[in-house]
């Protein structure tokens, strides 16, 4: 079982003026890894609180996956990716590489995503886009990843190959 956190990012989610549509999509998705929601918040897009939240979820509750969305364009108040730098100690460009190749099949605005993902000791951490339907896109994209990916991070010692 895959314990997760999902964060929302989202300065009006967080005032209690928008519903929070894209974080119930993540959410609803990542039930078909048999994960646990063990957290769910919004916060605002402010650096500090975002890595607050994901060092707390890594390092305190232990999470195996953080997924965050929004924050991720080029918005001035959009700071998800700085603040997941900020706490992780290695990033996985491979993710953030699949989401974005994906996404320019379908719209040019891809191109504009600075989503990454990354390491904190055990935790895998995936940014994702804050619209309700490139939050979905981005992680159907990575999801056949993820379950490998943690067993991985986690100490899996088993060969990746197969052949």
């Amino acid at each position: 079982m895959i314990t997760v956190g999902v964060l929302t990012i989202s300065d009006k989610g967080a005032r209690g003026e928008r519903e929070d549509v894209s974080g119930r999509e993540v959410i609803k998705l990542l039930k078909e890894l048999a994960a646990t929601i063990a957290v769910y918040e919004i916060v605002p897009d402010e650096r500090n609180v975002i890595a607050e939240k994901l060092s707390a979820y890594a390092d305190l509750r232990k999470l195996d996956l953080v997924v965050t969305t929004g924050g991720t364009g080029v918005s001035p108040r959009d700071v998800t990716p700085e603040a997941t730098k900020d706490i992780i100690d290695r990033e996985l460009p491979g993710f953030s590489e699949a989401m974005r190749s994906e996404s320019l099949k379908k719209t040019p605005h891809a191109m504009l995503s600075r989503s990454i993902a990354g390491i904190r000791k055990r935790t895998l951490i995936i940014n994702l886009p804050g619209s309700p339907r490139g939050a979905r896109e981005n992680l159907a994209v990575v999801m056949p990843a993820i379950k490998h990916a943690i067993e991985k991070i986690q100490g899996d010692q088993s060969d990746c190959g197969g052949d």
